[in-house]
């Protein structure tokens, strides 16, 4: 059975190409997360900038990382803008990573 946790996990091997020391999950990029009866994946993510040249082949990744799980139906991953992106969705291990905390 496929559930959130699982999708959150394997997301975690996702990285923005212009900060790879931090998967897309830690950087607060994954907003939402459904997943039907059938297995189908249905994710929404945003970037760090609107306009972001990098947005296809970071959604890409994520479907095909998806694809993966044993079990999954069909996945989409959705690109949204709305609520905008900020630092304060970092978790606390990317901000150390990042060197925003001391």
């Amino acid at each position: 059975m496929i559930t959130k946790e699982i999708v959150l996990q394997k997301l975690q091997s996702c990285y923005d190409p212009e900060i790879p020391m931090v998967s897309i999950v830690d950087l607060g990029l994954i907003y939402d997360v459904r997943i039907d009866p059938s297995n189908n994946v249905s994710v929404d993510m945003t970037l760090t900038a609107q306009g972001c040249p990098m947005h296809q082949q970071m959604s890409r990744d994520a479907q095909a990382k998806l694809k993966e799980l044993e079990g999954v139906g069909n996945v989409a991953v959705n690109v949204v803008w709305d609520p905008p992106w900020t630092p304060e969705r970092m978790t606390a291990q990317a901000r150390r990573k990042l060197g925003w905390t001391s």
